[in-house]
């Protein structure tokens, strides 16, 4: 007769895990954004870049013509990149327990939430962006909340709140 196995306790969430599943996530949406929506849906990449850059800049930011701005290319990265870790440490809060499929799946699901919170909500404050709204757009939203919740997933090193490595071996099991 074996031994039940001893409780682990609540685990806890990686939160550097969950950070470098933002920058990496945040990087492939960025990247993904500015090849595809000038492709698909038209203007440049600068439109992208204007556009992120526009939360903190204002609309003024948006006028024409979309060239290289210094100033809108680092407001662009400060404000991706901040949601980017924002959102992929909620992610990791939300899912950390649930494994490799969870986190894929329940991240395409954040992502997508996402998707609807930022082009339609948040357009009450950001007018602008309604122009946004793009199958491109609700790709890559997926595709961002997905990479964040499996690469944190991948990443994780689980610990529980006694102390206690998922990988330390349970004597008598």
């Amino acid at each position: 007769m074996s031994r039940p196995r001893p409780s682990r306790g609540k685990q806890l969430v990686d939160w550097s895990a969950a950070l470098w599943a933002g920058w990496m996530a945040g990087a492939v949406f960025l990247g993904l954004n500015v090849v595809l929506t000038p492709l698909l849906v038209g203007g440049n990449a600068w439109v992208i870049v204007r556009l992120f850059a526009s939360v903190v800049l204002g609309p003024g930011i948006l006028a024409p013509p979309a060239t290289f701005h210094l100033g809108a290319l680092v407001a662009a990265l400060a404000v991706h990149f901040a949601l980017s870790l924002l959102f992929a440490l909620l992610v990791a809060y939300l899912l950390h327990r649930g494994g490799l499929i969870v986190g894929v799946v329940g991240g395409a699901l954040f992502g997508l939430a996402l998707y609807f919170i930022n082009l339609y909500s948040l357009t009450y404050f950001f007018p602008w962006f309604f122009a946004m709204r793009s199958g491109v757009l609700v790709a890559t939203h997926v595709l961002f909340g997905a990479m964040a919740g499996g690469i944190y997933e991948a990443l994780e090193v689980e610990e529980f709140a006694d102390g206690e490595d998922a990988a330390a071996e349970v004597p008598g099991a």
